[in-house]
Order: structure tokens, then C-alpha cells, then sequence
């Protein structure tokens, strides 16, 4: 009796204790709302110049959740549909068409296939004037896709400039879906490949028409592709495991502060594909669902994950309802592979001395197991077991994108020539490539290299110390060197550009779909994951942790410890 007497006492105690500090919080937050709502009614009031309320509100409430993380963020009634189509509905009103500014005007940059903007004979290089009457002329990318969006069967009237002719076009606005699953097919050597571009609404629901789709033409095994995926909703990925887990397996948990925001999530049914041979691939720009897809997969030893390091973003939002219509997004949680891992790259809690957020250093990395004891680690991303380099883009070729002259380049050949070869095996040819680097005459695609901008830091620093005079000549040296080397980077890098430039060619004539195919010629992902796929002693041996396995790169066990 006295140990329960003592016990309640305790509990008391506690729960005064919690009582006590929930006050004081709510005291703190009553006091700084009381402060914040004061001096804004003061500015307000007595600033010397006109203020705009709603931009000032804006300004401060963005300001104080920049502090937080970027995830953390407030959404205003003006900005509710942008948002829904970003991450919740894959579905709006429009014509289907893309549009890029140059230069200050607007493009049309590619077309959907089947959609109005399509079916009117609207093309990539259309430089859009008016819509609905209303000149495009001042407007930023928010206001024309409000021009450009409304309901279905409604009308829009477009007025364009196409190779210096003024062109009036009438179009009535469909649904446009944009899938997540925008391809999915068999790969020539009898592979399954999907890919998965997004985790909205139904995302589960279209790997599985595919995968089923694809099954039935007896595959050797599944790729699924979250290379380009940034994620979206958590519980559409945990579907997407159970396609390949079998029921009430651990997929996910999410632990947030509040414990109410710790939530559990297992299998819940039997799987569609429990044996098929799976490869995921992944690259630094999978994130969020795609990690908990890729992270639960390999924590489980369900499937190879081929590729390079993912984002490493391991946090959780949701979204709250404010006044007038408007939405906070707060980040609420962390999520953890089944393994007990959490991949988030960036301590947000914690910044450097020039107020940068850091990324978690490979030291405090911790070991964590896969279901047959394989290494896994925590922080920075989901780890691949095959390692494929990244291409990176030379200066060169990114400063042709960024000048746009791809996009020019696509738009002419389109005109010169009606047709091309299928879009799985076309490749411009020599004379094509030879006509490109013609057409780039007298056009300013100037960069600066790496080695030229450390030579300027290297001139400026023999300056400061006086040594300039005893190194300049072999300064200028490397300088002129340079300038030589530069000259034939468009030979150097032929490979590269063509690449790119093709694909965009590709796009004029058999859309989304016909990119997708043609970037296979080159895709050393796709082709390590059908190394794999294609050996099953392989991928037992990576499986099982076989640290001797070599592919792409390095030791499966030698990439965990280096990373």
C-alpha cells in the first residue's frame, strides 16, 4: 500500500511537473503572438511609406520558418492549387504544353501528346504573345499558368509567333494527367522496367497496372526506376513495397516529438510479384518516398539498389489548415527503414559558423543490418550495392543548355526533317553534329572552367604576396593553354552534347515517351541493373554481402565504409 502511495505521488508529481511546462509554453507563445501582432498593427500604421499587409505578413511568417527546414513551409489561398498539383493530384485544367522564357519572352517548350495544345498544331518554338487576350508581356511564370488553366471544356484563345508570322490558335482545355508512371515496357534483352517519376495520388495503383501489365509477358526480371523521383506521400510508397513484400512486414516508421506522429506502417496485403528478381535504381536526386522504397527494399534484401548515393531526406510533413483557406506545412517526423536507419544528409538542427546547415559527417554514421545481416548505414542517403558513377555535364555543355541553344537547335532540325528514325535507335549523324557546331557561330556560349577560375585565384593570391612578377609568365602560360584546350571542346566533348541534343530532337517527334527510349542507347544504370538481373550468382553474392563482388565501382563493402 505504501509503494502505491509513493507510486501516485510520483505521478502527481510528474504530471504537475508536465502541467507546469505546458503553461509556460503556452504562456511564451501567447506572449509572442501578443508582440508580433503589436508591431505589425505599428508598421502598419506609422511606417513612413506605403505597405503592402499581406506582403509584409508573407515576408514575416517566411522568415520564421526559414529557420526551420525547407519543407516547413506556409502556402496562402492564392498558392493552394499550385501546391495540390506539386504533391498531392497529378491532374488540372490546361492544354498541355510547357513553356521556358528567352531572353524575356515566352516559348512553348514541349507538348503533350493527345492533349489540346497538341491536337491545335501548337509546337515547341511557338513564342506565346497573348492569351484570352491578355499580353504575356510583364507577367511572371505564376500568372500565365493561371491564364493558362481553368476548367474543362473551356476556351482559350492563343495568340503565337512562329518564324515571324503572328498566329491565331482556338483551344478548349482538357484534364491533363500527368502520370507518375510516365514509361513503363519490356527492355529488348526481356526486362521489365518501370518508371516512376513522382509519388502522388494513385502512384501505387499505376506500378501495379504496369506490373501487371508487364507479367504477363513473363519477364526475366523488374526494374524500377526512382532515379528522377522526389517523392510525395509516404503511404503510396509502403504500397509500392507491398507489391514485392509479403503481408505485415515492416516498411516504415515515423517517430516525430509528438507522440501521436509515431506511426507504424506494415504490409497489409499479400504481394503481386513476392519472387521476380528486382532492381531499384536510384541517383542524388531520389528522395523522401523513393528513399523509403529503396531504403525498405534493400533493408529487407527484396531487391539491388543500382545507382549512386540517394538525396538523404529522412522527414516527414504534413499539412494543417489555417484561416482563410491557407495550409502550413510543417515537417512533424523522421521515418525509419526497417532496419532502425534514418537517411537524412542534413542536420537542420544544427549550423555551421556562417549559418549554413551541415550535412551529418560519415564519423558519426552508424552500422545497421539488413534481414540476412548484411552492413547498411544511417545519414547521407540510401547507399547503393552496385555503384554507377554519374555523368557529370562539362562546362561546355552546360553553358550550351543554359543559353538555350539546344532548344534552338531541336526547333530547326524539326523543321528540316519530317521524320527520323524510331526513337530507340536514332543518333544524329556525323554531318548532323557537323551542322550544330555550325549553327553555334557568332552565338555567346563563353564559360569559365574550374582550372581558369583557380588560375585567377591562384594570380590574385601570388598578387597579394608580391610574387606576381616571378610567376606570371608561367601564369599566362597556362592561361593560353587553356584558351587552346577550350577551342576543342566541342570535339573533346562530341559524345556528351550529341547525348543531349538528341534527346531534345527526339522529344519533337515522339514526345515524353519516345526521350525515355532514346536515352536507353546510353543509360549505364539501366544496363548495370540487366548485368545483374541477367546473373543470379551475382546478385546472391551481393545479397548476401559479399564484399569480393566487384561491379561498376567499387567492393560492395568498400562503397558502404568509403561513403
Amino acid at each position: 500500500m505504501k509503494k502505491i502511495k509513493i507510486v501516485s505521488a510520483l505521478c502527481l508529481v510528474a504530471f504537475a511537473t508536465l502541467t507546469w511546462s505546458f503553461k509556460e509554453d503556452l504562456f511564451e507563445v501567447s506572449k509572442n503572438i501578443d508582440v508580433f501582432a503589436s508591431l505589425y498593427k505599428e508598421i502598419n500604421i506609422n511606417y513612413v511609406e506605403e505597405t503592402n499587409p499581406s506582403a509584409l505578413m508573407k515576408n514575416g511568417i517566411d522568415a520564421m520558418l526559414e529557420n526551420l527546414d525547407p519543407y516547413t513551409e506556409y502556402i496562402p489561398e492564392s498558392e493552394i492549387e499550385d501546391y495540390k498539383l506539386k504533391y498531392v493530384s497529378t491532374q488540372y485544367g490546361g492544354i498541355g504544353a510547357s513553356t521556358i522564357y528567352i531572353e524575356g519572352k515566352l516559348f512553348v517548350n514541349e507538348v503533350s501528346e493527345g492533349y489540346p495544345a497538341d491536337k491545335q498544331g501548337i509546337k515547341p518554338g511557338d513564342q506565346l504573345v497573348k492569351i484570352n487576350g491578355n499580353e504575356i508581356k510583364g507577367k511572371d511564370r505564376a500568372q500565365i499558368s493561371q491564364l493558362l488553366r481553368g476548367p474543362k471544356g473551356s476556351a482559350l484563345d492563343l495568340v503565337v509567333i512562329r518564324e515571324g508570322s503572328v498566329i491565331s490558335k482556338k483551344l478548349t482545355r482538357d484534364e491533363i494527367k500527368q502520370p507518375n508512371v510516365s514509361y513503363s515496357g519490356m527492355t529488348e534483352d526481356q526486362f521489365a522496367y518501370i518508371r516512376l517519376d513522382k509519388f502522388l495520388e494513385n502512384s501505387a495503383q499505376e506500378v501495379k497496372d504496369a506490373a501487371i501489365a508487364l507479367n504477363k509477358q513473363q519477364p526475366k526480371g523488374m526494374i524500377l526506376d526512382l532515379r528522377y523521383n522526389g517523392g510525395g506521400i509516404l503511404q503510396e510508397a509502403v504500397k509500392i513495397v507491398n507489391l514485392f513484400v509479403n503481408k505485415n512486414v515492416l516498411v516504415v516508421t515515423q517517430k516525430g516529438r509528438n507522440p501521436q506522429k509515431t506511426i507504424v506502417y506494415k504490409t497489409y496485403s499479400d504481394p503481386l510479384l513476392p519472387q521476380i528478381p528486382l532492381v531499384v535504381l536510384v541517383g542524388s536526386s531520389s528522395a523522401s518516398a523513393s528513399e523509403i522504397v529503396a531504403g525498405s527494399l534493400q533493408d529487407l534484401d527484396r531487391a539491388i539498389i543500382v545507382g549512386q548515393r540517394s538525396y538523404g531526406k529522412g522527414l516527414v510533413q504534413q499539412t494543417f489548415n489555417l484561416p482563410y483557406n491557407s495550409l502550413v506545412k510543417v515537417t512533424v517526423a523522421k521515418y525509419f527503414t526497417p532496419s532502425g536507419r534514418c537517411i537524412q544528409a542534413l542536420d537542420y538542427a544544427h549550423k555551421d559558423v556562417n549559418g549554413n546547415t551541415i550535412k551529418f559527417a560519415d564519423s558519426v554514421m552508424s552500422k545497421f543490418n539488413t534481414t540476412s545481416g548484411r552492413n547498411v548505414y544511417d545519414g547521407n542517403g540510401v547507399y547503393p550495392d552496385v555503384l554507377v558513377n554519374a555523368n557529370k555535364p562539362s562546362p561546355i555543355t552546360m553553358s550550351i543548355i543554359s543559353k538555350n541553344l539546344f532548344f534552338d537547335y531541336a526547333n530547326a532540325y524539326k523543321k528540316k526533317n519530317k521524320e527520323i528514325a524510331p526513337a530507340a535507335t536514332f543518333q544524329m549523324t556525323e554531318a548532323d553534329y557537323a551542322d550544330f557546331v555550325s549553327s553555334l557561330a557568332g552565338k555567346d556560349y563563353s564559360y569559365s572552367s574550374q582550372t581558369e577560375r583557380l588560375l585567377t585565384d591562384l594570380r590574385a593570391e601570388a598578387e597579394k604576396e608580391n610574387k606576381l612578377a616571378a610567376v606570371k609568365a608561367d601564369l599566362d602560360d597556362l592561361k593560353e593553354k587553356m584558351l587552346g584546350a577550350k577551342k576543342t571542346d566541342l570535339t573533346t566533348h562530341k559524345a556528351e552534347i550529341k547525348r543531349i541534343l538528341e534527346t531534345q530532337i527526339v522529344s519533337r517527334y515522339y514526345y515524353e515517351k519516345g526521350k525515355v527510349l532514346q536515352a536507353f542507347q546510353y543509360d549505364k544504370e539501366l544496363a548495370a541493373a540487366k548485368a545483374v538481373l541477367g546473373n543470379s550468382t551475382k546478385m546472391l553474392a551481393i545479397l548476401k554481402g559479399d564484399g569480393e563482388y566487384k561491379t561498376i565501382g567499387s567492393p560492395v563493402k568498400t562503397i558502404a565504409a568509403k561513403n
